[in-house]
């Protein structure tokens, strides 16, 4: 059922794609959709990337969100509600745009917020609140969903959001983790919609849950071991290289 959309020596390199998106995610707690979107997006149609990534999103960030137990991935829901009800109705219209766009939009679609976000996270852009704010839960919250609902990223600006509002470090992984985790299941649903996901591609993503959980597992073991501010710098830098390829590909052909 794969073969007919990716060759045997292309589904080998989505493999090592996604083991290095797990352990990526594993060292610092996000970037699994960025790095297997940015990865993939290198040798395969966008929206095979895009499908590729929706199952290991889902099932490394329900284990990341429930770390912790449902009770506290509940009080998250509670905390956070007016971003993930926003961004769930935005991600919800925006993916139904993704079967209508040409292969060269969907390329600046993708290749456009990889950019800018690992640039921003290289010159180390960020801002401080002193006290939640709704008006700009909204905002972003609409934001996020509706790129992430063409993209599959919405882990940056959510990440931004977190360090101004100076959420501690063990909240901070478990609420990403609950906003990742429903972000996939409404992503899912979405792209079930749209058409992304279906008989053909959905035995692709499938397929990539095992290396990326296996990418995963590593990432946590060595976590501690690991210059985390270096490693995440060098990530972002790789990040922007092939957001940047992939924005060419989609002006130049």
């Amino acid at each position: 059922m794969l073969y007919p959309l990716i060759s045997p020596n292309e589904l080998a390199v989505a493999f090592s794609v996604a083991l290095l998106a797990g352990l990526v995610k594993g060292i610092v707690g996000f970037a699994m959709p960025m790095v297997l979107l940015a990865g993939l997006g290198m040798f395969l149609p966008p929206d095979l990337a895009l499908a590729g990534l929706i199952l290991p999103t889902l099932v490394s960030n329900a284990i990341q969100a429930l770390r912790q137990g449902i009770s506290a991935a509940l009080g998250s829901v509670a905390r956070f509600w007016v971003f993930l009800g926003v961004g769930l109705v935005f991600l919800m219209g925006s993916a139904q745009l993704v079967p209508v766009l040409s292969p060269s939009a969907m390329l600046l679609i993708i290749g456009l917020p990889v950019t800018g976000f690992a640039a921003l996270q290289l010159i180390g852009f960020g801002w401080h609140l002193s006290a939640p704010s709704k008006r700009i839960e909204l905002a972003l919250g609409a934001f996020t969903g509706f790129i992430g609902g063409m993209s599959g990223i919405w882990g940056p600006p959510t990440v931004m959001y977190l360090n101004a509002l100076g959420t501690p470090k063990a909240e901070h992984l478990r609420v990403q983790g609950v906003i990742y985790g429903l972000g996939a299941v409404a992503l899912l649903a979405a792209h079930l919609g749209s058409g992304v996901i279906r008989a053909e591609t959905a035995p692709f993503s499938a397929a990539l849950v095992v290396p990326a959980l296996v990418g995963m597992w590593i990432g946590t073991r060595v976590q501690a071991r690991i210059n985390q501010k270096g490693f995440r710098k060098a990530t972002n830098f790789v990040l922007m290289l092939a957001g940047v390829g992939l924005v060419a590909r989609g002006v130049f052909g």
